[in-house]
């Protein structure tokens, strides 16, 4: 355990109160916490690489800290009618379906090397942006309007365009191997 970890653990705690502040109306804390984490993350990232201090289960822990915050952040702000339930069923779903085919890749003892495509990093940066553009016009009260729904629209394009790049390395993979 060293301090990049330590800080994403914290990140991982993070994601209730996150959620909670949503779910309470306290949109300002939301917005705040969230941009702590991303702070956070930025910092990790850079203290494991700048100081040697990556970890196998540095690798783990940080993307799931970071997935874990955004789909709870997309169900919440779902649940609360900010954001439409198509896109949080999309977002969650494409995210279900990747793990469903590493764990069956893993079950059919064909294992997937876990390295995420290009599509899948901007997926996750608009999907960020969509989520701190929403929590900020909540927490501050100004308009969305066109920003939410270029930004939805972007989301959902490349949530689709990851599952299908997705879907297809899968299949390569299962067929080779």
């Amino acid at each position: 355990m060293n301090l990049p970890n330590i800080i994403t653990l914290g990140r991982i705690l993070l994601v209730p109160v996150v959620v909670w502040a949503i779910g309470a109306g306290q949109m300002q804390i939301a917005f705040v916490l969230f941009v702590v984490a991303g702070i956070s993350d930025a910092i990790d990232g850079y203290l494991a690489k700048r100081f040697n201090m990556t970890s196998e289960i540095g690798a783990l822990l940080d993307p799931l800290a970071d997935k874990a915050l955004l789909v709870s952040i997309y169900v919440a702000l779902g649940i609360g009618g900010a954001i439409p339930r198509w896109l949080v069923i999309l977002v969650v779903s494409r995210d279900i379906m990747i793990i469903g085919g590493v764990v069956v890749a893993w079950l059919l003892d064909k294992p997937v090397a876990m390295k995420p495509l290009m599509v899948s990093k901007v997926n996750t940066v608009a999907q960020v942006a969509f989520a701190a553009v929403v929590l900020a016009a909540l927490a501050f009260g100004f308009a969305l309007w066109p920003y939410d729904a270029v930004l939805m629209g972007l989301v959902a394009l490349l949530t689709l365009a990851s599952v299908g790049f997705y879907l297809v390395a899968w299949l390569e993979h299962i067929s080779e191997a």
